[in-house]
């Protein structure tokens, strides 16, 4: 599997005089509240006192998952190429927020189970149709995950070619939530149950059926569990491309806005791999999806937004993207007591 080589972001001396720096613009000490730290967690991304903020974008992964056929989700699996589509034709909700906020969006085929005509404007990475059935045996192989992790790092390449400094990750994929289940169980040793929600929209019968297959999938699960194992045996292929863009993206020192509860398991799984890689993550929103909550509490993240979101797609990391823009912002666009020539008044 490739390597990547992640820094933690922590340098003694910036971190002072970024905390400096903040303490002496023309505001209260801390009446800035979370800004300040957002500020500070940026300016160390890019070692920087004056952090800015270059062409955002988001790169939506799409994939099917093979323990759909175990009927775990209330969406057929067809959902998942029809609202790719719908995306194609920036119809969904991720398409305005993407143009609300100037985020360019990148749409990658990562493992549908459909042939999309050519020329429609989505990036052609398919692994394969879908990933295999997680309850019987592992969703992909060894080579396949190596080449999500390898795909996922080129579409960083490709934006960070294009002047980008900060990325968010969306999914598409009918079952992925089960998959995330599966990986938040066996990263944090958190009992099956608590991991396991509704989904697309499921009603307490349905989680009910779904954690059952679920408890037999883990069951199912003979052998070592090391942190390889894990990824392959229970992860799509939409969700491996985004743990190997996560990678390259903190490798890059790139800022990530990390999505809901799909996306941040996968930040969680890149986590095992490159523990430094949450230095250069900030949690969008807290889903609805039951889990996550959890998930983060269990990462210690405090996420800056809780609006209810549980569409995925990246559209709550998006939403973030304006706070973390103000906190930039107030490095470049406040003066300071000195330079203002102000009485500091604290």
């Amino acid at each position: 599997m490739r390597k990547f080589t992640i820094h933690h972001t922590a340098d003694a001396e910036l971190e002072k005089a970024l905390a400096e720096r903040i303490d002496n613009l023309t505001k209260p000490k801390g009446s800035l509240g979370r800004l300040e730290e957002l500020a500070l967690q940026v300016g160390l991304i890019q070692r920087s006192l004056f952090p800015m903020l270059h062409h955002p974008c988001n790169i939506l992964f799409a994939a099917d998952h093979g323990i759909v056929e175990e009927g775990v989700s209330l969406s057929p699996k067809e959902i998942t190429w029809q609202q790719v589509g719908n995306i194609l034709r920036r119809g969904a909700g991720i398409n305005y927020l993407c143009r609300q906020h100037g985020f360019e969006l990148l749409v990658v085929d990562a493992g549908v189970d459909y042939d999309f005509p050519p020329a429609r404007g989505i990036l052609d990475m398919k692994i394969r149709k879908g990933t295999r059935n997680f309850l019987y045996e592992d969703a992909m192989t060894p080579e396949e995950m190596e080449r999500c992790i390898e795909f996922g790092a080129q579409c960083i390449d490709r934006i960070y070619a294009q002047g980008c400094n900060v990325v968010s990750f969306g999914e598409m994929g009918i079952g992925n939530t089960s998959a995330s289940a599966m990986w938040m169980h066996f990263f944090t040793e958190m009992p099956l149950r608590r991991c396991v929600g509704a989904g697309s929209g499921l009603d307490a019968e349905g989680i009910e059926r779904k954690y059952r297959v679920l408890q037999r999938a883990a069951d199912n699960f003979s052998g070592p569990h090391a942190v390889e194992d894990v990824l392959r045996r229970f992860g799509g292929y939409e969700m491996m491309m985004a743990v190997g863009g996560m990678l390259r993206a903190a490798e890059l020192r790139l800022v990530i806005l990390v999505d809901g509860f799909i996306m941040t398991n996968c930040l969680l799984a890149a986590s095992r791999l490159c523990p430094a890689v949450t230095d250069y993550a900030i949690f969008g929103h807290q889903g609805d999806e039951s889990g996550h909550k959890l998930l983060l509490e269990y990462l210690h993240a405090k996420p800056l937004l809780y609006l209810g979101l549980r569409l995925g797609e990246g559209s709550g990391a998006v939403c973030a993207y304006p706070i973390v823009d103000s906190a930039v912002r107030m490095m470049n666009e406040m003066e300071t007591f000195s330079h203002a020539s102000i009485t500091k008044y604290f």
